[in-house]
């Protein structure tokens, strides 16, 4: 069994910055892909973005130049720095990991999930 824990989020005003943290434990040693994805009032769960084990990211383009994926593979942690916010960008984000490294599974979905952290961006 995998548990991933997010931490970081919270109210910032537009145009802040907030950094989430993501570990993993347990049966950590299947992981390979990390990522983050979104999920805003009313709207269907997307992904934010999302790192292979050799450091290959891929955003969605809402935030494509505003956030970084990055990871720690010794830590089997992931981080999402985001910049620049917006009120759009307001929702519950969600850590995600895959047993699977290629960005084009991921995209599609992940195999183990966190409880999420709520992002609220005030105007």
């Amino acid at each position: 069994q995998v548990q991933l824990v997010e931490s970081g989020g919270g109210l910032v005003q537009a145009g802040g910055s907030l950094r989430l943290s993501c570990a993993a434990s347990g049966s950590v040693g299947s992981i390979k892909g990390m990522g983050w994805y979104r999920q805003a009032p009313g709207k269907q769960r997307e992904l934010v973005a999302c790192i292979t084990s050799r450091g290959t990211s891929h955003y969605t383009d809402a935030v494509k130049g505003r956030f970084t994926i990055s990871r720690d593979n010794a830590k089997i942690t992931v981080y999402l720095q985001m910049n620049s916010l917006k009120p759009e960008d307001t929702a519950v984000y969600y850590c995600a990991a895959s047993d699977n490294d290629y960005v084009a599974y991921m995209v599609y979905g992940m195999d183990y999930w966190g409880k999420g952290t709520l992002v609220t961006v005030s105007s």
